[in-house]
């Protein structure tokens, strides 16, 4: 991961050039912001913590315009619904039909949402919204809280529908690539 951000601040330097006159070069805080990676076991989440219960008025401020007041969808993709229906001739992949981890969840929504604002939602929120996102799909309880240790641990229904990749080049999750 650090090979990699080094590599994109160097993009980002050179890209920067005076010559156009344009950008500016990330300050070591922007890029330690940057430096972030969710394991599906949790790794790196921090130790924040929420509720459905707590994420009502978040989410009908910042994410229902977009997702619908019950994560059905409208401008955008929906988050909630679609159990049973990944083998059909018309799956829809939600949060609660598709999606392995629940700590993916809340990557995703740290890192990207709002759509308008990302990064912006504290880590309480990120937590809050994650839940409520898991008990539209009833996978926790409105008052379930979710935090560092009990976020890793929700079963996503669709958790073992997913097979490793045979590659030879691409490790298994925990191992790393052996020259």
């Amino acid at each position: 991961m650090r090979r990699w951000l080094i590599l994109v601040a160097g993009a980002t330097l050179s890209a920067q050039s005076p010559k156009y006159g344009i950008g500016r070069a990330p300050a070591p805080s922007e890029l330690r912001g940057w430096n972030t990676s969710i394991s599906p076991e949790g790794e790196g989440l921090p130790d924040e913590r929420g509720t459905a219960f707590e994420a009502r008025e978040t989410y009908a401020s910042r994410c229902a315009r977009c997702h619908g007041d019950k994560g059905q969808g409208r401008d955008s993709v929906a988050l909630a619904g679609g159990q049973g229906s990944l083998a059909s001739a018309k799956p829809l992949r939600t949060v609660g039909s598709y999606w392995p981890y629940a700590t993916t969840v809340w990557d995703y929504v740290n890192r990207a949402m709002p759509f308008d604002r990302p990064g912006t939602l504290t880590s309480s929120q990120v937590y809050s919204l994650t839940a409520y996102i898991l008990y539209l799909n009833g996978i926790v309880k409105e008052n379930e809280v979710m935090d560092a240790h009990t976020l890793p641990r929700v079963q996503m229904p669709n958790r073992k529908g997913f097979v490793a990749d045979p590659r030879p080049d691409v490790p298994l999750r925990g191992e790393s690539l052996r020259h």
